[in-house]
């Protein structure tokens, strides 16, 4: 006989680690349902939290489902779930291929860093690896004419006097000294993305924070090329181009 779950809906919390899949399940009128799953068990199943979610159903209802059938979810209210994978694939390099798409002359800015170390002192510092596997530089430039070459406070300019001037998105003005030829760069993304297995991208451009033209646009060309993009102005639109890479 088929049981079929109270009209409140079952709840489902996963955590699926490296390891281990963790599930519990609130199931009205049962008891909590408590249970855990190898995160990988290609044997046994194609996916671990759908596993997971399989075994409550057959729980809930009473029911043998087949592992390859398609999961009815009417009976269901809330799946929550939180992973530690995307860490641990950043911890143990096993994430997918990346490449910096940066301004010409800065492919080495996440190699120098700062300059800063944990121990002033130590004779024997590290320089931490980076994550990229190789680099594309873009023949584009653009300078922030709102502060003088000294720092300081900012200058006073008016945008309006000077037809080459443009008003950035933080207010400053903005020189584009060298717009850059996205035809070129259509060609350059086609031939990495046709000619290695680099099919992400990092991309961050000097000064993109106040003046993100640029890189929208090149954005949008790897999109419609292929690539999975991460764009510095939209993840972190931020002064200082080390940190925006990073």
């Amino acid at each position: 006989m088929t049981k079929s779950a109270p009209s409140k809906g079952i709840q489902i919390a996963i955590d699926r680690g490296g390891t281990f899949c963790d599930v519990i399940a609130k199931i009205p009128g049962q008891s909590d349902y408590v249970f855990k799953l190898l995160s990988v068990d290609p044997n046994n199943y194609k996916d671990a939290p759908t596993e997971g979610i399989r075994r409550v159903l057959e729980r809930a209802h009473g029911i043998k489902i087949p592992k390859d059938e398609k999961l009815k979810l009417d009976s269901i209210s809330s799946i929550r779930m939180g992973t530690t994978v995307a860490t641990n694939a950043l911890l143990e390099r096993k994430g997918a291929k990346v490449a910096l798409i940066t301004t010409k002359g800065f492919k080495d800015v996440l190699a120098i860093g700062n300059q800063t170390r944990p121990n002033i002192f130590d004779l024997t510092a590290k320089k931490l690896g980076h994550l990229y596997e190789d680099v594309i530089e873009i023949d584009e430039r653009v300078t922030v004419e709102s502060f003088s070459e000294g720092g300081g406070d900012k200058l006073k300019i008016d945008i309006n006097a000077d037809p080459e001037l443009v008003e950035g998105v933080t207010g400053d003005a903005i020189r584009v000294l060298k717009k850059p030829n996205y035809d070129l760069v259509t060609e350059q993304l086609s031939q990495l993305y046709n000619n290695s297995d680099i099919k992400t991208l990092a991309l961050c451009l000097l000064h993109s924070y106040a003046y993100p033209e640029h890189e929208a646009k090149i954005a949008e060309i790897a999109k419609k090329i292929g690539f999975l993009v991460s764009v510095s102005h939209e993840l972190q639109p931020m002064i200082g181009m080390d940190l925006r890479v990073a």
